[in-house]
């Protein structure tokens, strides 16, 4: 059975970004909602004992929509958490030169990203992906995620699900957008996520230990290598 991986932060730790309230109702009852709906359509659809990773595509590739969305949703919280930390800063050496072969500079990234996740309409997330042709930002609807899409390595995401950000900021999603990529992005859980999508270390996997990524406050979060 997949168990809710705990956040890698306490609760309070990414105020006033993202409060203690956001985080108790977006993980405590989303994201465990996400996991146990997909552990019994898992042990009905006879995927028992085979990772979320392999649940996901497989649920994808047989067209079982309601096993899908649950387990590509656990799978996307999941990653999701290890994209935070109290640790403010920016992003430095391959995925700062990454970055401003890809966009110009780190401004027009962040710029970017915003307008992708502001401008996409309805449910979803927003994510920094590398590939053949580099670094690009895209959009996915509802539950689709990066493991579906072939020659995608996601780096970074946020979701812009309502129930991400409507407790702390309405309906201001570019405002959630802007004070997330400033003050709350994860720099160096991307960084990583590039190094693995290189060949260089793990990268996320859910279930797989405590997150040699996460960062400050408890960890043991999942993480560890997804394409």
């Amino acid at each position: 059975m997949f168990e809710l991986p705990p956040l890698p932060y306490d609760y309070d730790a990414l105020e006033p970004a993202m409060s203690a309230d956001t985080l108790r109702f977006h993980h405590d009852k989303h994201h465990k909602a996400y996991v146990d709906k997909t552990n019994k359509l898992a042990g009905d659809a006879g995927l028992e004992g085979r990772s979320l990773e392999d649940v996901v595509r497989e649920a994808h590739k047989r067209g079982d929509k309601a096993l899908f969305n649950n387990a590509a949703q656990a799978w996307n919280h999941a990653f999701f958490w290890n994209c935070m930390t109290p640790e403010k800063g920016q992003p430095g050496g391959a995925l700062k030169e990454a970055i401003d072969k890809a966009f110009g500079s780190f401004d027009a990234f962040k710029t970017a990203f915003a307008t992708e996740g502001a401008g996409h309409f309805g449910s979803g997330w927003v994510w920094l992906v590398t590939g053949s042709d580099g670094l690009k930002v895209i959009s996915t609807h509802d539950a689709d995620d990066t493991l579906v899409r072939d020659g995608l390595f996601p780096l970074l995401v946020c979701d812009v699900w309502e129930h991400a950000y409507y407790l702390d900021y309405q309906n201001d999603r570019p405002g959630f957008l802007k004070r997330w990529l400033e003050e709350i992005a994860n720099w160096r859980f991307a960084e990583a996520q590039l190094a693995a999508s290189e060949g260089k270390g793990d990268g996320f996997r859910y279930g797989a230990g405590a997150s040699s990524h996460a960062q400050a406050g408890k960890t043991g979060s999942e993480s560890q290598p997804t394409a």
